[in-house]
């Protein structure tokens, strides 16, 4: 509700709520006209002027609130498309809010933030070194069977020898693919960190929490 005074008389102005209900509590005369002209005067809202703006007014004849029009069935949809979408946006915001907080909690310097993107990498990086020293001793099992194998030249390996040239090719394959998922963890995490590094620069410099854009993934 939103008043105002006016003029010596004092006079309050205020304007009503949408809402049937919250319009139907305001005591008071209603007055308003048809759009053939007539003037109509109720003590409550007047269906006739439905699609129309009313005022209510005091019994001295002060304005005391004017009525919007009544919303249509289709309106009133609209508007409840719109007052979801205006919710989903407020949530938005506050959970943003919420999150460029926290951020900041966490990381309250670039040291503190490069400390733990670090140690985040080092992991990465130390699996990426067992992978590739499994590797190398994959390579160096392999040799003995390899040769092994060349007494065979144009003779079917015995099973024993073929199952574990097998084993080895499998677990150096397995070795190759973790480690190839490894280069793109690290690339994934340094371009995570990245991103982070620059929105808490510009959260360190003053930007309202919740004002940023989001990251993009």
């Amino acid at each position: 509700m939103i008043g105002a005074w006016v003029g010596p008389g004092l006079v309050l102005l205020c304007c009503a709520v949408l809402a049937p209900a919250a319009q139907a509590a305001i005591t008071g005369i209603y007055t308003c006209t048809t759009p053939d002209g007539r003037k109509l005067t109720s003590d409550r809202i007047i269906p006739e002027c439905a699609a129309r703006e009313q005022r209510v007014l005091n019994s001295d004849g002060s304005l005391k609130a004017v009525v919007p029009p009544l919303m249509s069935p289709e309106e009133r949809a609209e508007q409840e498309i719109l007052d979801r979408k205006r919710n989903a946006e407020r949530l938005a915001l506050a959970d943003a809010q919420r999150r460029d907080r926290n951020l900041m909690l966490r990381y309250p310097n670039e040291a503190a933030h490069r400390k733990v993107r670090d140690a985040a990498l080092d992991d990465i990086n130390k699996a990426m070194r067992i992978s590739q020293n499994r590797l190398k001793e994959l390579a160096q099992e392999r040799v003995p069977l390899t040769n092994e194998q060349e007494f065979y030249k144009g003779k079917p390996l015995p099973p024993k020898l073929k199952q574990q040239l097998d084993a080895n090719d499998a677990a150096a394959e397995a070795q190759r693919e973790l480690i190839e998922n490894q280069k793109v963890e690290l690339v994934r995490i340094t371009a995570l960190y990245d991103v982070e590094l620059a929105r808490l620069k510009q959260l360190w410099g003053g930007a309202a929490p919740g004002s940023l854009p989001p990251a993009k993934k």
